[in-house]
């Protein structure tokens, strides 16, 4: 169920294995009444534009079974990639020779003429539909007389959304019925207006936007942005897709048998979809994943699959899970698993012991496995079903037992002896020495070459082994550092091959978790550096990079980080197509993680922490481009701390003016930012690859608090506790003076007067 190719999901309704999907006969413009599609003549209606067309299409895994759809169909797309938006009926299926019509009494009916039933109508026998009409954005109409919509397909979805159709608090995606799980996958929006993807009718794991009041509809834009709008379409939350604003021809939300729900670019130069942003990032978090085939887990390569490390048998459709013991059973314990219920999805829990949790489950004749959380919680989750599934990784804490069938010959010690009773015994025996010294001089000659061999690879494969296995154990630690040699960090950077960044390099852990290093150019006392790296390593915070581990040997002084996929906010800046990317509200989210974070390492850790070197080169931006700062920390260990508070306020001052200008030399641009600021034209100070308009209000508190953090006069400076709740809009800001007028020389320290923070 997980697999897919690089960019696009298989979806039935993507692949049409029959060449007659491709009609001949073409209707165009408007569609009038007694207007018919059959399976037989393979004829189609098609917009004007010729981007869409509705036609019948042949299941791929059910020969003669049809059903009847839109799909993209403009030549830019290849056949096999003219994926389909929208199927009346969603699952229905009709046999040869039936039709799809636009009645006289205007209804869309869909009839299987094998079984002589009407399966599917649009029900506006009653609305004076007089024609239907595909338009240029896939939508399929019915109009009155007056040319009104009396019915859309935009509002009846299947599993897809186009750009400009939305989602009513009434309505639903679900994903489409591949197998016995998919069918049970949905995206709807609840009473409170927010977005839910759910499995069956409890299950929920995904919530887009916040608890809200107002009648709420979910829409998604041509401009690739998943919105939540009220009655007058203002937005009230969004996510966006990695291409933004960029030009794309064609896009669509789908609801994907996996049961994410995923947005799609097509992309001309490669001829394929491409995922931009999907609202589960880690699909092994997508509830029953991967159905009754096992657990998810990640390969080397990072992609996830489904695993079944539990099945007996080697009947490849049989379930993961599944056992007919006709003896005893064992618990085979697994590390770093948690498995639920899946029918029906509800665990019982009980408070209680590791050992106890296992106990438990052995005891109880409908048990068939239990996890137990190991996170603090003495969890022990038992599952009375053999319908379950479940995720595995190291950094995970749960451990679960799972009942299985005991070995036959260790249950049935009888079924050894009775081969053994068919043959007769033997009371006597003649005895011949020779034998019996040559037999004994022979095994002895072979023990001893055996035992020598194994010695010699022993001792030449020991030291590689237990490097690597200890390793492996520590990245699958989540509650400790790494604690790596150099010749370890050279073998998972490949001898510091793959470059990411200044002295930054990319890694693999023997777990195949990705890892950044970042060999520092400093001197610091081995035991200095130790403990500032284990308090570094303590420290969690979601616009904080994680410390993994460290390297103190040699003179190397090297840190490993959390590997986080996008670049830096100073490669987008450099960058003038990666920049467009980062549209004001973007920058405002990148600035307020930024600042939240160095306040929690200022103020929210149990003694405070500095960054002391604080730059858009180490500000990293994840997946989704929530901001993460690293390095951090590392001003503890320096004997100089005067100044560090103000230091990392004053930095981060230059990166607020950094994001809003585009320009990285802050000190070029400071006087004339302010200029146009106190001028009354702050737009002006704006970076110009900034299309997608900005709030003036936001803006003039990001100036004013910009200015205040670039102030040379320490006894100026704020806290970073009241930038975040200036930028936050729960503090107000006094107008600064000018920060580049206050720079002063040291013999002018004691003659200046006190100033005031914002």
């Amino acid at each position: 169920m997980l697999k897919r190719n690089k960019f696009f999901h298989i979806s039935p309704f993507l692949l049409f294995v029959s060449t007659g999907f491709f009609l001949f006969h073409v209707v165009l413009s408007t569609i009038p009444l007694g207007s018919k599609l059959s399976t037989e003549e393979n004829n189609s209606w098609v917009s004007s534009n010729g981007d869409f067309a509705i036609g019948f299409f042949n299941r791929a895994d059910e020969p003669n079974h049809y059903s009847v759809g839109i799909h993209f169909n403009s030549e830019s797309i290849p056949v096999s990639e003219q994926t389909m938006v929208w199927v009346a009926g969603a699952e229905i299926t009709v046999g040869n020779k039936s039709y799809f019509q636009l009645s006289q009494t205007g209804e869309l009916v869909l009839v299987d003429s094998l079984k002589g039933v009407i399966v599917w109508t649009s029900k506006t026998s009653q609305s004076a539909v007089v024609s239907a009409l595909l338009r240029d954005d896939g939508n399929l109409v019915l109009l009155d007389k007056m040319g009104t919509v009396v019915w859309q397909s935009f509002d009846n979805p299947s599993d897809t959304l186009l750009p400009g159709q939305n989602l009513s608090a009434h309505k639903t995606l679900r994903a489409a019925s591949k197998n016995s799980v998919s069918s049970y996958y949905s995206l709807y929006m609840n009473a409170s207006g927010q977005l839910q993807l759910k499995w069956e009718s409890d299950v929920i794991y995904w919530t887009g936007g916040n608890p809200s009041s107002s009648n709420l509809s979910a829409v998604f834009t041509s401009g690739g942005i998943l919105q939540l709008v009220d009655q007058i379409l203002e937005p009230i939350w969004s996510v966006f897709g990695e291409d933004h604003n960029d030009t794309v021809n064609f896009r669509l939300l789908r609801l994907d048998v996996d049961g994410n729900l995923r947005m799609y670019s097509w992309e001309d130069a490669s001829k394929s979809w491409r995922s931009v942003w999907q609202a589960v990032e880690n699909q092994c978090n997508v509830f029953a994943t991967c159905g009754l085939h096992g657990i998810c887990v990640f390969n080397a390569s990072g992609s996830p699959e489904c695993h079944c490390p539990f099945k007996m048998t080697s009947d490849p459709n049989s379930k993961c899970f599944a056992h007919d013991c006709k003896s005893a059973f064992s618990m085979v314990k697994y590390e770093h698993t948690f498995l639920y219920e899946i029918y029906p999805p509800s665990d019982s829990v009980i408070i209680t012991s590791l050992q106890q949790c296992k106990n438990l489950c052995m005891k109880n004749s409908v048990c068939t496995a239990a996890t137990f959380t190991n996170d603090g919680t003495a969890e022990c989750r038992m599952k009375t079903t053999p319908y379950f599934s479940g995720y595995s990784g190291p950094s995970l804490s749960p451990v679960s037992f799972v009942k299985t069938c005991a070995d036959p010959v260790a249950v049935d010690p009888h079924a050894a002896s009775s081969s053994s009773a068919k043959s007769p015994a033997k009371n006597s025996y003649r005895l011949c020495i020779p034998c019996l010294v040559g037999a004994a001089s022979g095994t002895f000659v072979i023990f001893a070459v055996m035992q020598l061999a194994l010695g010699c690879y022993i001792y030449t494969r020991r030291n590689l082994i237990w490097k690597k296995a200890a390793l492996a154990y520590a990245g699958s630690n989540s509650k400790g550092l790494m604690m790596l040699s150099f010749a370890e960090i050279k073998e998972i950077t490949g001898n510091f091959k793959h470059q990411i960044g200044p002295r930054m390099y990319r890694g693999v852990l023997p777990n195949h978790q990705p890892v950044a290093v970042k060999d520092l150019e400093t001197t610091i006392e081995e035991r200095k550096f130790r403990a500032a790296a284990s308090k570094i390593g303590s420290i969690h915070h979601r616009n904080l990079v994680k410390l993994n581990g460290y390297c103190c040997e040699l003179g190397q002084r090297i840190l490993v980080y959390e590997y986080v996929k996008n670049d830096s906010v100073e490669k987008y800046m450099l960058d003038e197509e990666l920049s467009k990317k980062l549209t004001w509200r973007r920058r405002v989210d990148i600035f307020l993680g930024v600042a939240r974070a160095i306040c929690y390492l200022h103020t929210g850790c149990r003694e405070f922490v500095s960054h002391g070197n604080l730059k858009c080169e180490n500000v990293v931006l994840d997946k989704n481009f929530e901001a993460k700062v690293s390095e951090f920390g590392l001003g503890m260990v320096h004997p100089d701390t005067s100044r560090i508070r103000e230091k990392d306020v004053e930095d981060f001052g230059k990166i607020l003016l950094t994001l809003v200008t585009g320009c990285l030399q802050v000190e070029e641009v400071c006087e004339w930012a302010y200029k146009e600021w106190i001028q009354g034209h702050p737009e002006r100070a704006v970076d110009n690859r900034i299309d997608d308009g900005i709030d003036l209000q936001e803006l003039e508190r990001t100036l004013r608090t910009a200015f205040w953090c670039l102030q040379t006069d320490e006894r100026m400076i704020p806290s970073m506790s009241e930038v975040v709740k200036v930028l936050e809009g729960t503090l107000t800001v006094d107008p600064p003076p000018p920060p580049f007028t206050s720079r002063r020389l040291p013999a002018e320290e004691e003659s200046l007067e006190s100033g005031s923070e914002p």
